[in-house]
């Protein structure tokens, strides 16, 4: 749920849509991940043109001086790309979508010093690590091969989306350098332990579909509002931390706790967050 859900008003109708898109997530994630084992790696080169690049670009705006125009926004999707070396030369870009793709490399956005909105989703990429962006605003990189999170540093980043990938354990994200990371998005990884997520400045964490036993690391995330895990193999409370004072909205669906556990969760995190709204599927019926 992003933040402007009213999580208070949360109520039986709403959970059915969560539920919905909760599958939709899912449906959409082992599409991508069928697509890629049946296709081989190898494609054809298609480098990007500057016929292509004419036919995607639009908004035009006032360049830094104010003294001159160029277009700001690039949309190149579904062209079987794998190569953008041509985006070197286009340093006013502000938004870039690349997304459907066959690419491996971005580090011709490493030149684009004005990038304020990235999506780069359904390519081939093994890592998202670019250069120092100090604009960089939104990035979503979901449904690629990545298996880490180095390399991931923009000042101004707020939104950083990274589900389905192929990430076991979180490296590299420095709370010194992402200052502004309000939402994290991890969903349908291979994360095995949420070690390495101490970012205080997160208001929403996405964990569901992993291979998260426990909840460890995360004491310091006092302004965390919204943790979904839900699809994990959650079996402990322990991690669970009263510093958790603005949690709004915990998803542990379909995890391997017993009841009534969830109760014993929602009385230990009484006091420090009590606006806290569980959600689970721990009914007798399911413990059978």
């Amino acid at each position: 749920m992003s933040d402007e859900d009213d999580l208070d008003d949360f109520d039986p109708d709403q959970d059915d849509l969560e539920r919905e898109d909760d599958e939709k997530d899912t449906e959409d994630w082992e599409d991508y991940r069928k697509e890629g084992d049946e296709y081989s790696e190898e494609w054809m080169p298609t480098p990007l043109t500057e016929d292509m690049a004419k036919e995607g670009l639009s908004l035009l705006c006032k360049t830094g001086n104010g003294l001159a125009h160029a277009y700001v926004k690039l949309e190149v999707k579904e062209r079987d790309l794998t190569d953008i070396s041509l985006l070197r030369s286009y340093i006013h870009l502000r938004y870039v979508d690349v997304s459907e793709n066959h690419l491996t490399d971005l580090s011709p956005l490493n030149h684009l010093t004005h990038l304020l909105w990235l999506k780069a989703d359904a390519n081939r990429l093994r890592s998202a690590r670019l250069s120092e962006l100090p604009y960089l605003q939104i990035a979503s990189f979901a449904y690629n091969q990545i298996t880490d999170t180095e390399g991931i540093s923009h000042p101004r980043l707020g939104s950083l989306d990274l589900k389905g990938n192929r990430i076991r354990l979180v490296t590299g994200l420095d709370p010194q350098n992402l200052i502004s990371l309000h939402t994290l998005e991890l969903r349908g990884n291979q994360l095995e332990s949420t070690l390495g997520i101490n970012l205080p400045k997160l208001k929403n964490l996405y964990l569901a579909q992993n291979l998260l036993k426990k909840v460890e690391g995360l004491e310091n995330l006092s302004n965390l509002t919204t943790l979904h895990l839900r699809d994990n193999h959650i079996e402990t409370l322990n991690g669970f931390s009263g510093e958790m004072k603005s949690l709004q909205y915990l998803n542990l669906r379909r995890s391997k706790m017993l009841p009534p556990k969830p109760d014993q969760l929602q009385q230990r995190m009484s006091l420090s967050a009590p606006d806290l709204e569980t959600h689970h599927s721990l009914r007798p019926r399911l413990c059978a």
